[in-house]
């Protein structure tokens, strides 16, 4: 494919095309692109994940995290409780809050408000990543508010960025079977595309190995570029590989290792105008994050600390990674750690 190799911008078609290429092939053209962007780094930050309820409105096939019948503990935080993690969190080294939750009815508006501010205020320094796309959706139907009042008063109550969760696969036969009733693809792109209005970034997810194919992986991409032309508020670009214990979704094929890493390859060939590419550890477990950083990728994530929603489906990230783990393994595979900040500025390099 000469106009891989001359990195002229693949169509859909192209892109699919890719997946036929040898895994190596692939392999070493991605690597030279994040080489090119990147060097050796590596990079990870110091984080806590809090999922202050997983009461939801909505339900999700895929989703292992809310309650239901194959989960049925409920529980919802208060307000008290989720700022005596954040303090303890911040106590352990965390820079970064990242706040996700599920759609609870119970909760009204202000709560949020006073959630982030009374973090905001006690903690000034955190970094708080919140709200998904889904989330200030859920908000702006449930309060019948504009979106974009949503995220205007969440610069208010002291949100810094947004995760790039609620995402899932951007076809809306798909998205029909596996989040009907959450937000609708075009919704999830116009809210981060009026956040990146605002001068502010956000991370993009893609929900992949459940029951979409290639050529619903590379139109989700596609469309994420196009949106980064437009504003170039995407930090990192995450494919999130579905986890697939305590759901309602049926999966008979897991995707493969290999299968795995020529989406990840994928992505930062057809990605060019978003800097990194996350393997999310969480998710591929920390062995095939690392195999990875060969095959395009750049980050990890970070330590969570704490992860729920992941580990609800069978994920090992309950309880985190500690920094010096994450050292040791990115040096080990020959690369060099970079602890960076939410928004990739560098903190500190572990050469």
């Amino acid at each position: 494919m000469n106009r891989l190799h001359d990195h002229e911008r693949l169509t859909q078609n192209e892109g699919e095309a890719l997946y036929d290429l040898d895994l190596f092939t692939l392999g070493r053209e991605a690597d030279r692109r994040r080489v090119k962007k990147h060097g050796k780094k590596v990079f990870f930050n110091s984080n806590r994940h809090i999922n202050p309820t997983n009461i939801c409105q909505d339900i999700c096939k895929f989703c292992a995290f809310s309650s239901h019948r194959k989960n049925p503990n409920p529980y919802a935080m208060s307000i008290d409780e989720i700022l005596e993690i954040a303090k303890e969190s911040t106590a352990l080294g965390a820079r970064e809050l990242h706040v996700v939750s599920a759609h609870n009815p119970n909760y009204g508006y202000q709560w949020y408000g006073e959630m982030f501010k009374t973090i905001k205020e006690a903690l000034p320094h955190i970094h708080l990543k919140a709200m998904t796309a889904a989330e200030v959706d859920f908000l702006s139907r449930r309060f019948e508010k504009p979106y974009e009042q949503v995220l205007e008063d969440m610069l208010l109550w002291g949100v810094d960025s947004m995760p790039g969760g609620g995402a899932e696969i951007f076809d809306e036969e798909v998205r029909a079977r596996l989040c009907g009733g959450k937000v609708s693809s075009g919704r999830w792109l116009e809210i981060h595309g009026y956040w990146h209005s605002l001068g502010k970034q956000s991370n993009a997810t893609m929900l992949f190995g459940h029951i979409e194919n290639r050529t619903h992986r590379i139109d989700h991409m596609l469309r994420l570029r196009e949106l980064q032309d437009r504003y170039g508020g995407f930090n990192a670009f995450i494919p999130l590989l579905y986890q697939k214990e305590n759901n309602f979704l049926k999966v008979e094929r897991f995707p493969t290792g290999q299968e795995i890493l020529k989406t990840l390859a994928i992505s930062r060939i057809l990605l060019d105008n978003i800097p990194h590419i996350k393997a999310y550890w969480a998710t591929l477990g920390l062995n095939l994050a690392m195999v990875a950083q060969e095959f395009g990728a750049d980050d990890l994530d970070g330590t969570i600390q704490k992860e729920s929603i992941q580990s609800a489906a069978g994920s090992g990230s309950g309880h985190g990674v500690s920094k010096e783990e994450l050292i040791f393994q990115i040096k080990d595979a020959g690369f060099i750690p970079v602890e960076r900040d939410s928004l990739y500025n560098e903190i500190q390099i572990y050469a």
